[in-house]
């Protein structure tokens, strides 16, 4: 049997200069604990490329492949495309609506992602009804769904992750106010991972949620925002028959 794949995720960040180097001592050793690191958005504080350019020299060189999507935290300051082309300049591989296919132990792991957006979830959701703000609302998150399910079903993988910052769905936000649900995440996020027959979804944004979830189609969600994770990062071993048990 193949070895299995060992995916270390972490989101929600926050890094600027006055918390730079927090996590490397804790990074300096991944290479025997993962194959591969996945960074679910709100990489910054502000969204500025100052500092991106903390996050990349946090998570360069690291003997591992590194793959993130952006959160709206890096958006704020409409540095977003900066935000990327410093990251990148750390050989960190930045996914919207694409995806990467990497050779781990002889199996092909694929990852697709897309920052996400809101919208609500079945039952608690917004409509693409009224005035022309809400319709353009509501478009943009079945515009970056669809940027996701074409990118899920674009690999060519034996092992397939989706990677967001905003949640699929409503189990990892438990611990959160109901009231902002709808803001924390949207259920075609979920539909799009269901249809592209996933092995795993990561996400962050909920500081106080809870790590783990199911969509509707029996995929595991991971919340693996910081706050809740209250660790460097979380490894989750897979291999192409699904999830195995976690790492503690």
């Amino acid at each position: 049997m193949n070895s299995s794949i060992r995916i270390a995720a972490i989101g929600d960040l926050h890094m600027g200069e006055d918390n730079r180097n927090r996590l490397r001592p804790a990074l300096e050793r991944l290479r025997d604990r993962a194959d591969v690191l996945l960074l679910a958005g709100d990489l910054t504080k502000h969204g500025t490329s100052d500092e991106a350019a903390v996050v990349r020299d946090e998570f360069s060189d690291l003997d591992v492949p590194v793959i993130a999507v952006l959160g709206n935290h890096d958006y704020h300051s409409d540095e977003q495309n900066k935000i990327a082309r410093v990251l990148r300049e750390g050989g960190i591989k930045v996914l919207e609506g694409d995806g990467v296919v990497l050779d781990i132990h002889g199996q092909r792991l694929g990852v697709a992602g897309v920052k996400g957006f809101c919208g609500g979830f079945v039952g608690r959701c917004a409509s693409e009804f009224g005035e022309p703000q809400m319709k353009a609302f509501i478009r943009h998150a079945k515009e970056v769904a669809g940027r996701l399910r074409e990118a899920l079903e674009g690999l060519d993988a034996d092992v397939r992750v989706a990677l967001t910052h905003y949640a699929p769905v409503e189990d990892t936000l438990a611990g959160e106010p109901l009231e902002i649900y709808p803001f924390l995440g949207s259920y075609l996020l979920a539909e799009a991972i269901d249809d592209a027959e996933v092995d795993l979804a990561i996400h962050g944004h909920a500081h106080h949620g809870c790590e783990r979830g199911m969509t509707a189609g029996g995929v595991r969600v991971r919340n693996v925002a910081q706050p809740v994770l209250r660790r460097a990062y979380a490894v989750y071993s897979m291999n192409g028959f699904g999830l195995e048990p976690e790492h503690p």
